[in-house]
C-alpha cells in the first residue's frame, strides 16, 4: 500500500499504512517510523548501476524512504554526473565522520543514519532495513500543514548535542540517463527518487516548532522531512508529505 494522508487537528499527518517488508513476506506495526535509505551514487560509477537497481527494488515497499544522492567526484572518468550537487558529496562526508570511516565509498547506502552498507547488495539491504525498522522508540511526531507548505515538529526528548530538521526535495519515481562517456558509456543509467535540494529548517529542542517548507520546490517534487542528530546523523524522525486525499 502507499503512504497516504490523514487529517488532524486541522494538520496533514504523514503516515504510512501497513508498514512491513514485501520481501521478507511480514508485516510491521503501522506506527513504526519509516525507514530511510539513502543511496550516494554516480553515473561515471561502473558498480553503481547494479547499487541503483538494488535501491529501486526496496523504493516502494511500505515502510521505506529511499532517496537517491549524486557526486560528482567520479566525473573526472570523462562524464559529469547529472544530478550531482556538492551539497550532497558533503552530506556522505558528514556520514562518514560519524560513522568513523576512513573513507567514503561509491556506492554507498546509509540506513537512517545508523549504519552504511558498500554497495547495495539485495540480501544485506533488506536485513538493514528490517533491523532498522523498530530501532526509533518515542520519536517525535512530524505533521505537515493542510495547504503543504509547512510542518510542525512534535515534542520529545533531543539527543545529545541537539538535532536539526532537514527538507529533502525530490522527485518521485524513475529517471534514465543515457551517459556516452567514462566506464558506463552506452548505459542507460536508472535512478529512483533523485534528490534535488536538501535544505535545513533549523534546530529542533525537543519543544514543538512549526517550520517553513522550501518554497522553490516544483509541483512534481515531493519533500521528506528528517529530524536527525547533529552529532552522529542518526535520523530520529521521518516523514514524506503526501497530498490530501481527493473524494
Amino acid at each position: 500500500m502507499k503512504a497516504r494522508g490523514l487529517i488532524k487537528g486541522g494538520l496533514l499527518v504523514a503516515t504510512l499504512i501497513g508498514v512491513g517488508a514485501a520481501a521478507q513476506a511480514h508485516e510491521r506495526d503501522a506506527s513504526v517510523q519509516p525507514v530511510v535509505v539513502e543511496l550516494f551514487t554516480a553515473q561515471g560509477c561502473s558498480g553503481c548501476p547494479e547499487a541503483n537497481r538494488t535501491l529501486e527494488a526496496v523504493a516502494n515497499e511500505p515502510g521505506v524512504i529511499a532517496l537517491t544522492y549524486g557526486v560528482g567526484y567520479w566525473d573526472y572518468l570523462g562524464w559529469s554526473d547529472t544530478f550531482a550537487k556538492p551539497e550532497f558529496a558533503a552530506r556522505q562526508q558528514a556520514y562518514r565522520q560519524a560513522l568513523r570511516l576512513r573513507n567514503v565509498s561509491t556506492p554507498q547506502v546509509v540506513i537512517d543514519g545508523r549504519r552504511h552498507l558498500s554497495g547495495a547488495r539485495s540480501p544485506e539491504l533488506q536485513a538493514a532495513i528490517d533491523a532498522e525498522a523498530s530501532a526509533r522508540q518515542h520519536p517525535p511526531e512530524i505533521e505537515f500543514r493542510e495547504t503543504g507548505d509547512r510542518v510542525e515538529v512534535g515534542s520529545g526528548r533531543p539527543p545529545a548535542g541537539g538535532a536539526e530538521v532537514m527538507a529533502v526535495v525530490y522527485q518521485p519515481g524513475l529517471q534514465t540517463v543515457e551517459v556516452r562517456q567514462g566506464d558506463n558509456r552506452g548505459q542507460a543509467v536508472r535512478h529512483v527518487n533523485v534528490v534535488r535540494e536538501v535544505k535545513r529548517l533549523g534546530d529542533w529542542t525537543g519543544r514543538p516548532v512549526l517550520f517553513v517548507l522550501p518554497p522553490d520546490s516544483a509541483s512534481e517534487d515531493n519533500v521528506v522531512v528528517l529530524v536527525q542528530a547533529k552529532t552522529d546523523r542518526r535520523i530520529l524522525s521521518a516523514a514524506r508529505r503526501v497530498e490530501r486525499a481527493r473524494d
